[in-house]
């Protein structure tokens, strides 16, 4: 194909705009910011695969129509000058992928002359409206919101694709993080790469599109997060806020910086600027407007980073400086940073541990922490580890942490406390952390104490090798309490057991941790027995075993219609063998346990050894599902038989205990009751929060 007039004019003007872009660049942020942001353009970097991303056939328009409500709960602003094949684009992708959000669509067509006008009134479900003249991107995007009858309000660009789910994703983030007034989406290219994971603004005005020309699945830009501001390309505010603050600031007008500034207004109103990498929107950057600052509409860029500037002189006197390149360490520098490191990515939904360790991490965010997670083995484990990056939690993974040496070196400065679970984790990491994070404050999870549960385990066995394989792993585990600044265990009995063993180290219940689900359903909606327990735990399978041979012949003989519905991940063959018992229905692992929690009349925990405290006992207390347990599955749990929940210590206590409670609803409904009291005092993410503060959060402790 030969080269035209017209495209060796494209090539130049693109590269005279890349000099003039490089010359600023270097004036205003210095030789390194300049030099990294011209590498990360030409990076190698890994897109996302053309099968992740949606992209409308650039068929000849004919008319179609989109699925919008008349009463929306999200109005779509869509500002259009020209450049009708864009808009037909992201109306075609609207309707491809419609969101499940009742929502509107306001296309404010700013004088355009092409075939925008005759085309728009054909598509169905748009609100169409046409300016009298051209006043720019600000007064056709207030235009819009003036027009929209939305509980919020999403601008859009012209030169956007949204991908599906998008919407829903944004306007999550105002239910699952308190206090948000503004959500910004990631923006990439159509290739794939990254284009802004949230806008970086420094003390001089200017802006960095944060992650630019990256992987979007790069750990640094994959998490939520509170940012500077986010492009006005996509983004989403509750309509109220938005005309509280007046709309998109005129000064500004035509276009640009009216973004940047809204993000600053919402923050002075006492509201988060938070970007939703869920979100995601591909944006045709500079599609309507071009990318050469020094002429059209672009120019005004250069004027109203100065307007801004000065308009915002106070806010931005505590940003970081133009030659600085953000890094995950700078944009949390005003925050605690917490590293937590575990053998593996939590999976809540499969154990206790994960549920609380999840629950940690919260509540640390709640206190105002930036969580870092780094697991053992490096494994990225979805869903498991995209569910933490969209609570907030930077979680790092291979290829991008495959040495976890090379990766502390580069990382263990910025952290003022370091937590590591379990003890054949921290064994390993401790060396790595005193050399590369002096600074921090090492604690040590030891999420139950392993050689208190072994030790108990070899008692209801009689295996002499079991017990002396306890007392090695006693060692292992007191080793490390020593070395380290904290030690967290989950009960009284527990740290009552270290005030012997190891009597110097400074020890600290954290329990588990549960958000409480509420009563659920009445006693006589409810039937059915429930257990819940990943079975690589041995006390688990012991506990089955124990329960379906010894108890439940003799419950059925009461209730022979009463069925055991048994729940956990990892089943082994004697438990998959149980199925064969009359009314016991093995599940294995169930993604989604609410409907048990919800539907079985009763809980039951037939441990016989263990240690620390069971979460089995506070899910189903945290549901309002009363609870029979033998004395192990209580133990440190702040319970009373016949108050809190039932006890039997044998077969027969057990099952009578079991049948006592299925056919008594007043009994039922008392500990239902007092059950939910208990895990809110004693397990919720209020109780421990007093103890997260003093361990994690308190600059003064040593």
């Amino acid at each position: 194909m030969s080269v035209t007039p017209a495209d060796l004019r494209f090539m130049f003007l693109r590269g005279l705009g890349l000099v003039r872009r490089g010359w600023t660049s270097l004036r205003a942020r210095g030789w390194r910011a300049t030099w990294d942001r011209t590498r990360a353009q030409f990076k190698r970097a890994t897109p996302l695969p053309p099968s992740q991303l949606y992209l409308p056939d650039a068929a000849p328009f004919a008319p179609f129509a989109l699925a919008t409500s008349d009463a929306p709960v999200a109005s779509l602003v869509i500002p259009v000058f020209d450049q009708f094949a864009h808009t037909l684009a992201c109306l075609r992708a609207l309707a491809a992928h419609p969101p499940a959000t009742p929502f509107e669509v306001i296309v404010v067509d700013d004088g355009s002359r092409d075939e925008t006008i005759d085309a728009l009134p054909r598509i169905g479900g748009v609100r169409y409206h046409r300016r009298s003249s051209n006043g720019g991107f600000i007064a056709a995007s207030n235009d819009g919101a003036a027009l929209a009858r939305g509980e919020y309000l999403v601008f859009l660009n012209n030169d956007t694709v949204p991908q599906p789910g998008w919407l829903e994703a944004m306007l999550g983030t105002f239910a699952d993080e308190p206090g948000t007034g503004l959500v910004g989406a990631q923006l990439l290219y159509p290739d794939g790469r990254l284009q802004e994971a949230g806008g970086v603004v420094f003390a001089d005005g200017s802006g960095w599109n944060y992650g630019k020309f990256e992987s979007p699945d790069d750990p640094r830009f994959a998490y939520l997060r509170d940012c500077d501001y986010a492009s006005g390309a996509a983004i989403a505010i509750p309509r109220t806020l938005f005309v509280a603050l007046g709309g998109f600031d005129t000064r500004y007008a035509p276009a640009y910086y009216e973004d940047t500034d809204l993000a600053f207004a919402v923050r002075a109103a006492g509201q988060r600027v938070v970007y939703q990498p869920a979100a995601r929107v591909i944006h045709v950057e500079g599609g309507t407007a071009g990318t050469d600052t020094q002429v059209g509409m672009k120019a005004y860029q250069v004027r109203n980073r100065e307007t801004f500037a000065a308009h915002r002189a106070d806010a931005l006197a505590a940003h970081l400086p133009a030659d600085a390149v953000p890094t995950p360490a700078q944009l949390h520098r005003r925050q605690r940073q917490v590293l937590i490191i575990d053998a593996m990515a939590p999976r809540p939904d499969h154990d206790s541990g994960s549920l609380r360790l999840v629950n940690l991490m919260r509540l640390l965010r709640q206190e105002g922490a930036h969580v870092v997670f780094l697991p053992a083995d490096v494994k990225r484990q979805d869903p498991y580890t995209t569910q933490l990056q969209r609570m907030g939690v930077e979680c790092w993974h291979a290829p991008h942490a495959a040495r976890p040496a090379r990766w502390l070196r580069e990382h263990g400065a910025r952290f003022d406390a370091v937590m590591v679970s379990r003890h054949y984790v921290a064994s390993e990491f401790l060396p790595l952390l005193r050399e590369y994070a002096p600074q921090a404050r090492l604690i040590f999870d030891t999420v139950d104490l392993h050689y208190l549960r072994e030790r108990r385990g070899a008692a209801v066995s009689g295996d002499a090798a079991l017990a002396r394989a306890a007392e090695r792993t006693r060692a292992l585990e007191l080793g490390v309490i020593a070395a380290c600044d904290a030690t967290l265990v989950v009960s009284e009995v527990e740290r009552d057991l270290l005030r012997t063993d190891a009597p110097s180290a400074r020890v600290e219940i954290l329990s588990n941790l549960h958000r409480i689900a509420g009563p659920g359903r009445s006693f006589i909606d409810r039937k059915d027995l429930v257990f819940v327990g990943g079975f690589r735990h041995p006390p688990n399978v012991d506990a089955v075993l124990w329960f379906v041979r010894e108890a439940f012949p003799r419950i059925r003989e009461r209730l022979p219609d009463v069925r055991f519905h048994c729940i956990g991940s990892h089943t082994p063959p004697e438990i998959t063998a149980l199925a064969a018992v009359p009314g016991v229905l093995v599940h294995g692992h169930v993604a989604d346990i609410d409907p048990y929690m919800d539907g079985c009349r009763i809980a039951i925990a037939p441990l016989r050894y263990g240690a620390g405290v069971k979460g089995k006992v506070n899910l189903s207390m945290a549901h309002g599902q009363p609870v029979v347990a033998t004395p192990c599955a209580v133990e440190g749990m702040h319970l009373r038989d016949g108050q809190d929940v039932l006890v039997g210590d044998t077969a027969d206590a057990f099952a009578d205990a079991v049948i006592k409670l299925y056919r008594d609803e007043a009994l039922w409904t008392s500990l239902a009751r007092n059950g939910l009291d208990s895990v809110a005092a004693h397990f919720s993410l209020d109780a421990a929060r007093e103890t997260v503060r003093r361990v994690f959060l308190d600059r003064s402790a040593p």
